[in-house]
C-alpha cells in the first residue's frame, strides 16, 4: 500500500514530461501474431516452470511438461521470427559479438539483482523474525547507497571505457555478494551494512556500462528491437536465478538440519554454540537423553541454523557466477570513437586536402566554421571552396 501514492505521483509526472508520440496503429496490422502467441507461451510456461520446480522437484511431471512446452514454443518462436519479413523481435540482433556479450552480462546481474533483493528478506524475516518495516529499514540502505552513487557513476560512464567500467562494477557486485555468505542466525543490521553498501555502489556501476556496451554501436533503427531484447535477458535472468535460490534453499536446508543434529549427538560444542546454547549447560547434559520438551525447545533453533546456512550456500551461488561474469568482459571489442556515445563529431582536418562530401558536411556543421562559406574564410583556413558547377 505505501507504494500507491508515490506510483500515483510518478505516472503524473511521467504524462506531463515525458515525450509524447503519437501511435502507429496501422503496424498493428503487420504484426507476426503467431510468434507473438509463442513468445507468450514460452515465457509463461518458462516462469511457472520455475516457479513450481522448488517445490515440486525438477522431475516432477508437471514442471517436466511446462519445460518441454516452453522448449518447443522457443524454438517455434525463433524458426518463425528468424524467416519473417517483419518479425516480433530482431533475434538477428545477437549475432553481434558486444550486443550478445551486453546481454549476457544482463542476464547474470539480473541473477544477482533480484537474488539479493530476495534472501534479505527471507533471512530477515525466518530467521531473524522481523516484521516488514524493520526489514525494509534494513534494506534501505542499500537504496541509499544506490541514490549517492548515481550521479558518480554517470560521471564515470561518460569517461570511462564500458569494459572497465563494467568490471569494476561486477567485481564489487561480486564481492558484496559474497561477503553476506557468512550470516549466523545473530546476524542483523550492524552486519549488513556494508555487503549492501558495496551492493548498492555496484549496481549503479554495472547498470549503465552493459547498455552502453550492449547498444551503444548500434544503428539508431536496431535500438529498439534490441533494447526490448536486452530488457528481456535481465528480466529472464531474474527469474532463473530466483528459481535457482528457491532450490538450494528447498533443496540443502533439510540436509543441514539432519546433519545439525548429528554434530549435536556427537557432542560438538560449536555447533551447540551456533544454535545459543550456552557450552556449559550443553557440556552438562551430554549424554543424557533429549526428552519431548527440549526437542521441542531444539526443534526451531536447528531449522533456523539450517535455513541461514542454506541461504549463505545461495549467496555464494549468486556471487560465484557474478564473478565468472567477468571473464567475458575482455572479449567485448571496444567501440570506434565515432560509435561511443558522448564522442566528439569528427572536425575539420587542419591541413590543406581535398575533402569528399561528408567532410564538407561535417565542416558546415562544426563549430570553428559555422558561418557561410565565403572567400575571406576559405583564405584564411587553407580550404578550397567546393565547386557549385554541376
Amino acid at each position: 500500500m505505501i507504494n500507491i501514492a508515490p506510483g500515483i505521483v510518478c505516472a503524473l509526472l511521467a504524462v506531463q514530461l515525458l515525450p509524447r508520440e503519437q501511435p502507429d496503429v496501422r503496424r498493428a496490422g503487420g504484426l507476426d501474431w503467431v510468434s507473438l502467441a509463442m513468445l507468450a507461451v514460452a515465457l509463461t510456461t518458462l516462469e511457472v516452470a520455475l516457479k513450481e520446480a522448488p517445490e515440486r522437484g525438477w522431475a516432477s511431471p508437471l514442471v517436466l511438461g511446462l519445460a518441454s512446452l516452453s522448449i518447443v514454443s522457443t524454438v517455434g518462436f525463433a524458426r518463425r521470427t528468424l524467416s519473417a519479413a517483419r518479425p516480433v523481435v530482431d533475434l538477428r540482433t545477437l549475432v553481434d559479438a558486444r550486443f550478445a556479450i551486453g546481454c549476457l552480462l544482463s542476464f547474470v546481474l539480473g541473477i544477482g539483482l533480484f537474488g539479493s533483493v530476495y534472501l534479505m528478506p527471507v533471512f530477515l524475516a525466518f530467521v531473524r523474525d522481523h516484521g516488514p518495516l524493520a526489514i525494509g529499514s534494513i534494506m534501505l540502505v542499500t537504496g541509499l547507497a544506490q541514490l549517492a552513487t548515481a550521479p558518480v557513476a554517470v560521471v564515470m560512464e561518460r569517461r570511462m571505457d564500458a569494459r572497465i567500467m563494467t568490471g569494476l562494477g561486477f567485481l564489487l557486485f561480486a564481492v558484496g555478494l559474497g561477503l553476506s555468505a557468512f550470516q549466523t542466525p545473530q546476524t542483523d543490521f550492524d552486519e549488513m551494512v556494508w555487503p549492501q553498501i558495496l551492493r548498492g555502489v555496484a549496481i549503479m556501476l554495472c547498470l549503465l556500462p552493459p547498455t552502453r556496451l550492449a547498444l551503444g554501436h548500434l544503428p539508431p533503427a536496431r535500438v529498439a528491437d534490441a533494447s526490448g531484447l536486452f530488457n528481456l535477458m535481465r528480466n529472464l535472468g531474474g527469474a532463473i536465478g530466483l528459481a535457482l535460490i528457491d532450490t538450494v534453499i528447498y533443496g540443502r536446508s533439510p540436509v543441514h538440519g539432519r546433519e545439525i543434529i548429528a554434530r549435536l549427538q556427537a557432542g560438538d560444542v560449536e555447533t551447540a554454540q551456533a544454535l545459543g546454547i550456552p557450552a556449559l549447560l550443553f557440556e552438562s547434559r551430554m549424554g543424557q537423553p533429549i526428552d519431548a520438551g527440549t526437542t521441542a525447545v531444539l526443534a526451531p533453533m536447528v531449522e533456523k541454523l539450517a535455513l541461514a546456512e542454506a541461504i549463505n550456500e545461495a549467496w555464494a551461488l549468486i556471487a560465484i557466477l557474478t564473478l565468472l561474469a567477468l571473464c567475458i568482459v575482455p572479449f567485448a571489442k571496444r567501440a570506434a570513437p565515432s560509435q561511443a556515445w558522448g564522442s566528439k563529431p569528427p572536425t575539420c582536418p587542419q591541413r590543406r586536402k581535398r575533402l569528399t562530401s561528408v567532410d564538407q558536411i561535417r565542416c558546415r556543421g562544426s563549430a570553428r566554421t559555422r558561418r557561410p562559406w565565403d572567400h575571406a574564410t576559405w583564405n584564411r583556413t587553407g580550404f578550397k571552396p567546393p565547386s557549385t558547377s554541376p
